[in-house]
């Protein structure tokens, strides 16, 4: 069953989602706006993955299928740990009829419902899951380490696999890419992609080499050491505002930045 919602507003978009009843859609903490009073909340450790079904009396596995869901859960909660991720689910379920209930991001920017029909998974950076409903799986990939290490940014991943919508969300306006439309190959600042689909490959390299041009990008040209790179056919979603310049620009607008010409690299900011 398709999930029934509208990505509504400018700056600062919600999504609106409609349940047909007994339908159940899941967000990760900190992201629910508001629900109508038919629809029941429920705050799990557990992702669908692994929790969606209610445990059952005389089903298979008794007490050794009890253990085998709570070490199950434990790893779950164990990877969003590592991750920096929420620890836990919220559940909305209609009762009775149809019901609404309001997402939201974090950030001022936009929102994207992604649709999977089980033949790709999607992967997406850090906090950009707000909610999807409870047929799609939401689970972390863990970048090579090499990859990871040397970008600093993107070592962690976010994947949905299943059938059904997911939605998503990001800084700023969003950007549709292909790879496959540019020769096969682009290259990103890594705080700027949102999410990508099963097929693009995803990888980090340095901004050219230890020599005096490569040392000028890294300390003037705002973008550190690394980029991201992305290959292959398949969607890639970008995002105009990153992270790291909001934070700046907060800083500035306070007083705070201590960074001067050089950016990042050499800042004096103690805090």
């Amino acid at each position: 069953m398709t999930l029934q919602q509208e990505i509504v507003g400018n700056a600062m978009q919600m999504a609106v989602v409609n349940l047909s009843p007994g339908q159940t859609v899941y967000c990760e903490a900190g992201k629910f706006l508001f629900k109508t009073t038919n629809v029941t909340m429920e705050t799990r450790l557990s992702g669908p993955s692994s929790g969606g079904q209610q445990q059952g009396g005389g089903g298979s596995g008794g007490m050794g299928g009890m253990l085998r869901q709570a070490m199950g859960t434990a790893m779950q909660v164990g990877q969003r740990a590592l991750a920096g991720e929420s620890l836990a689910f919220q559940y909305f379920t209609s009762q009775g009829g149809e019901g609404t209930v309001g997402f939201a991001g974090v950030l001022p920017g936009e929102m994207r419902a992604l649709e999977l029909d089980g033949t790709r998974a999607w992967f997406a950076e850090k906090d950009a899951f707000v909610a999807a409903e409870s047929s799609v799986q939401f689970g972390i990939a863990f970048q090579g380490g090499r990859t990871g290490m040397s970008g600093g940014e993107g070592f962690v991943l976010e994947k949905f696999t299943g059938h059904g919508t997911v939605i998503i969300a990001g800084a700023g306006n969003f950007i549709d890419l292909n790879p496959a439309d540019f020769g096969g190959r682009i290259e990103v600042d890594t705080g700027c992609l949102v999410a990508f689909e099963e097929g693009v490959q995803y990888g980090v390299q340095r901004i050219g080499g230890l020599n005096r041009q490569g040392l000028m990008n890294a300390v003037f040209g705002g973008e550190g050491l690394s980029l991201a790179t992305l290959e292959g056919n398949g969607r890639v979603i970008l995002q105009s505002l990153t992270i790291e310049s909001l934070a700046n620009a907060l800083k500035k607008a306070q007083g705070g930045d201590k960074q001067g010409p050089t950016g990042g690299m050499f800042s004096t900011h103690a805090g």
